[in-house]
């Protein structure tokens, strides 16, 4: 194989890699946005857990995530609005990609 081709491959496979990267931040991100919704909401263990199993679902409904931040907006009503949601977002964003450059 020729130096060209396996540069070629060693640049896909290194994008490959890091949407991987980018889809498990998203999903772990959502799961500790569903888990300090479900605090706010009042839910327990098994509850807030299938809460945020429903908040990682609900990004799958379109590409970005406004389905998730409309998600929360409904389901947290006077708990929280779109600036702390999105504030949260942020953050926890932050958290699951020092996560997972640690792990």
């Amino acid at each position: 194989m020729s130096t060209f081709q396996d540069r070629e491959r060693a640049f896909e496979n290194k994008y490959a890699h890091d949407q991987e990267m980018v889809f498990r931040a998203v999903a772990r991100r959502n799961k500790k946005l569903g888990l300090w919704a479900a605090g706010l909401l009042g839910k327990t263990a098994e509850d807030a857990d299938n809460y945020a199993m429903e908040v990682i679902r609900a990004d799958f409904e379109e590409a970005g995530h406004e389905d998730v931040v409309r998600k929360l907006l409904v389901d947290l009503g006077a708990h929280a609005d779109e600036a702390l949601i999105r504030a949260k977002m942020t953050e926890f964003l932050t958290e699951a990609k020092s996560e997972l450059s640690e792990g």
